[in-house]
């Protein structure tokens, strides 16, 4: 996930390394935090991949390294959103850094399929807690820790497949997609 946000921070503008590393925590710190240990490998991994490159520019008071997208990080990103592994549809930090560039998919019934993936993983029945092969409910269990995370699964669920419902639909007219029976 890591290096799939480089490249989305870096497909919108040249940063220098602090400034990325800003971006970064703002959009996945609170989950993982980004440490120079992590962030530097991972930029040196994609510039030796040759998605990226680094040049030396002058600074305010120092000369500083500037990151920027290559041809090649700008197809690898662009083939990426377009067909996202499925950790990316799955889980939840993986998904709000998929929609956070899936924007740059400059084609509204690529980014509509990509959000079908996610409406398709949400539609099917699921639980924190199951009896048996049965999915528990909010109103299956007795503890009020669990019953808070199984209501508050659900009016998470239920506005994110209502966005995900109206928003494929103003996608498929921008495209000229009918969607009808999906």
């Amino acid at each position: 996930m890591l290096e799939f946000a480089i490249l989305g921070f870096l497909f919108e503008s040249r940063l220098h390394g602090y400034e990325l590393r800003k971006r970064l925590a703002a959009l996945t710190g609170h989950v993982r935090p980004i440490a120079d240990g992590t962030l530097y490998p991972a930029i040196k991994r994609l510039l030796e991949g040759g998605l990226l490159i680094k040049e030396l520019e002058s600074g305010v008071a120092a000369p500083r390294h500037m990151l920027e997208l290559t041809d090649a990080g700008r197809v690898k990103l662009l083939r990426l959103l377009a067909a996202p592994e499925d950790v990316f549809i799955t889980d939840e930090n993986h998904w709000f850094c998929l929609l956070a560039f899936l924007r740059h998919l400059d084609d509204p019934a690529a980014q509509a399929a990509v959000l079908r993936r996610r409406l398709e993983f949400l539609s099917a029945p699921a639980s924190f807690f199951y009896e048996g092969d049965r999915a528990l409910s909010a109103e299956d269990v007795d503890d009020p820790f669990r019953q808070g995370m199984l209501r508050i699964a659900r009016v998470t669920s239920s506005t994110e497949l209502e966005w995900l419902n109206a928003t494929i639909g103003e996608l498929d007219e921008q495209s000229g997609y009918g969607g009808v029976g999906n």
